[in-house]
């Protein structure tokens, strides 16, 4: 069981802070099961998960676990995937990111930096799946490494850029 106060990666909410852990007042209903608490970092809300919650849940990851992946970034393999029949290319980045582990991330990130490069070689451009899930995946992995990194989300990119590039 996670403690008050600890950073979580929640699901496809991604970073999380636990606020309290109570059981839900709902008028009306007796509920005596426990929920997180979690309030979003990065967008506004709160999120009410049953502490039994099936959703993926985890500890982000550690400033010394972030330093190894961007070192590691290099090593990661990008695959491109050229299906152009849309629910299947769906399907096939959705089964990748919906580990939200971080290096999967990676490997979407790469993978369809990789497609973009291709096409962008024959004059064309990404489709709209490619880029939601580029979108996404920079989304979730950015936010976790700001977090775990100590540094603004919206630098995390470059601040990667600049470490791969050295």
């Amino acid at each position: 069981m996670y403690s008050v106060g600890e950073i979580v990666i929640y699901g496809g909410e991604g970073v999380c802070k636990i606020d309290k852990i109570d059981k839900m007042n709902i008028s009306g209903l007796k509920n005596d099961k426990l929920y997180y608490y979690l309030t979003p970092l990065f967008r506004n809300g709160t999120i009410y998960a049953p502490i039994d919650t099936p959703v993926r849940m985890r500890y982000a990851v550690s400033k010394e676990e972030a330093e190894d992946l961007i070192n590691r970034i290099p090593e990661i393999p990008a695959e491109t995937f050229t299906n152009v029949n849309v629910r299947l290319l769906s399907e096939h980045y959705q089964n990748i990111i919906k580990s939200y582990e971080c290096e999967d991330l990676v490997r979407v990130i790469k993978s369809i930096e990789a497609k973009r490069n291709i096409l962008l070689e024959k004059g064309k451009r990404l489709g709209s799946v490619e880029e939601r899930f580029l979108t996404r995946a920079e989304d979730m992995l950015w936010g976790e490494l700001s977090v775990s990194l100590g540094i603004d989300k919206d630098k995390v990119d470059s601040y990667i850029r600049e470490r791969i590039h050295s």
